[in-house]
């Protein structure tokens, strides 16, 4: 499972928050938090760039 979450650029919500390492609660909360996710037909999917450019945002 962790190689398919490396090669790919679109993740569902559970494996971004593998990805970020958090729990999925709290992924959810980033979505609250301004994280832009793409929904068609009720499917969720974020890309990679965009959790990295969330993730560097609320850096300091």
């Amino acid at each position: 499972m962790t190689n398919t979450i490396h090669s790919s650029q679109w993740l569902s919500l559970k494996d971004a928050a593998k990805y970020t390492n958090v729990s999925y609660n709290t992924f959810i909360k980033f979505r609250h938090m301004g994280l832009k996710v793409c929904e068609i037909e009720g499917i969720k999917r974020v890309s990679k760039k965009e959790i990295d450019r969330f993730l560097e945002e609320h850096s300091f």
